[in-house]
C-alpha cells in the first residue's frame, strides 16, 4: 500500500468569494477555456500556474492510479491560510475552506483524505475550527511554521499545540511567507533556499525554546520535506548546545534527543539525503509525502524510497504506509 500524506488542493474559489476575505490579497482560481488548466491569482495577478488535478478529484484520481497511490492526504494550499487578515474574516474563510475540502474528498472517502486549515491568528477561535474540522471528517490540521514574527514557540502557537495533543489532532507543518524579500527575487530561491530554512527553524523553535517540555508527548506533529535543512545541520546544533551556555539556557537536553518529537516526509529528492535523513529521524519517523500536484514535487510518487539501498522491506512499508497509518488514524481505511 502506498499513503502520500502530503498533497495539496485549491477549491475553485470564485474572484467574488475570495473579495469576502480581501478584493486585493485573497486568492482564488481562473479556469482556462479548456478546463485543464489555470492560475492561481490574487486580484488581477497571477502567482501560480496549476492544472486540473489541483482542483478536480476525478483528475486526481486518475493520476493517483497511474502513480500507484492508494490514499492521499490533501491540505490547501498555503496561500489559502489568510494568516494576514482580520481574525473575524478568517474564520469563516477557514471554515467554507474547510467544508470544500471535505467536498473534494468525497468523490472517494476511501481514497481521499482531508486535513483543515485554522485562523492562527486568533488561538482560541483556531482551536475551536481544529476541533470542529476533526468532528466532521477531517483526519488532521495544516498550519504554516510562523505567524508573522511569532515562531511555533510563542504562547499563543504552544497553546493551539497543546489543544491538539490533548484533542488528538495531527498536524503537518508547512513552510510559507519565506524569508529573504527581495535578496531571493529570482530564480525560485525562497522555494530553494528560505523554504528549507523556515522549516528547520519551525524545528528549533520547538526544541531550543524548550517548548518541547510544555507540551504533552501525545503531540503528532509532522514537518513537511523532509523536515528542510534540519537533518543536516542537526550536528552543528548539538555542537552550539555542548559549548555555548545560551544555547542551553532553555532547553535541558542535546537537541538531537528530541528528533523522536516529530516526524518528516519523504520529499528529498535525493538518495543520499533520504539516507542521512532516516540515520537521524529513523524509518520509523518518515512518511511518504510528494507535495503534489506541484512541479517541485516527486514527480514519481515514491521512487525515491522504492529504490534506496539499505531500506529494507519493512522499512519501505512503514514509509509507504504504515507510519502514516497511525499518525493519522487511518486504520478503517486499510482494513
Amino acid at each position: 500500500m502506498k499513503i502520500d500524506m502530503h498533497a495539496h488542493h485549491f477549491p475553485r474559489i470564485t474572484r467574488e468569494e475570495a473579495a469576502a476575505l480581501s478584493v486585493e490579497r485573497a486568492p482564488w482560481l481562473q479556469v482556462a477555456p479548456d478546463g485543464k488548466t489555470g492560475d492561481i491569482m490574487r486580484a488581477d495577478k497571477a502567482f501560480r500556474p496549476v492544472y486540473d488535478a489541483l482542483w478536480d478529484p476525478q483528475a486526481r484520481l486518475a493520476e493517483m492510479d497511474a502513480q500507484g497511490v492508494d490514499i492521499q492526504i490533501t491540505c490547501a494550499t498555503p496561500i489559502m491560510f489568510g494568516y494576514e487578515f482580520a481574525p473575524e474574516k478568517v474564520l469563516p474563510w477557514a471554515q467554507r475552506m474547510n467544508d470544500l475540502a471535505l467536498e473534494f474528498c468525497a468523490a472517494a472517502p476511501k481514497r481521499l483524505v482531508a486535513l483543515a486549515q485554522v485562523p492562527l491568528q486568533d488561538i482560541d477561535a483556531a482551536c475551536r475550527e481544529a476541533s470542529r474540522a476533526k468532528a466532521t471528517g477531517h483526519h488532521g490540521v495544516q498550519i504554516g511554521n510562523h505567524l508573522g514574527d511569532r515562531d511555533l514557540d510563542d504562547d499563543g502557537l504552544v497553546t493551539f499545540l497543546q489543544h491538539c495533543a490533548n484533542e488528538g489532532i495531527p498536524l503537518l507543518v508547512h513552510p510559507w511567507d519565506m524569508m529573504g524579500g527581495n535578496r531571493m527575487k529570482q530564480w525560485m530561491l525562497p522555494w530553494l533556499v528560505a523554504m528549507p530554512a523556515e522549516t528547520q527553524l519551525g524545528i528549533l523553535s520547538l526544541i531550543l525554546s524548550g517548548a518541547f517540555e510544555r507540551i504533552p508527548e501525545s503531540l503528532k506533529i509532522c514537518f513537511a520535506h523532509g523536515g528542510g535543512s534540519f537533518a543536516f545541520m542537526l550536528g552543528r546544533v548539538d555542537n552550539a548546545w555542548k559549548h555555548r551556555d545560551i544555547i542551553r539556557k532553555d532547553c535541558p537536553r542535546l537537541p538531537s534527543e528530541y528528533v523522536k518529537r516529530f516526524y518528516v516526509d519523504s520529499a528529498v529528492f535525493d538518495p543520499g539525503a533520504l539516507r542521512l535523513l532516516a540515520d537521524v529521524m529513523g524509518t520509523d519517523r518518515i512518511m511518504l509525502g510528494s507535495d503534489y500536484p506541484f512541479p517541485l514535487g516527486e514527480q514519481s510518487i515514491g521512487k525515491l524510497v522504492a529504490e534506496q539501498p539499505g531500506f529494507s522491506d519493512a522499512d519501505k512499508q512503514a514509509i509507504y504506509a504504515g507510519n502514516a497509518v497511525e499518525f493519522f488514524g487511518l486504520q478503517a481505511l486499510v482494513r
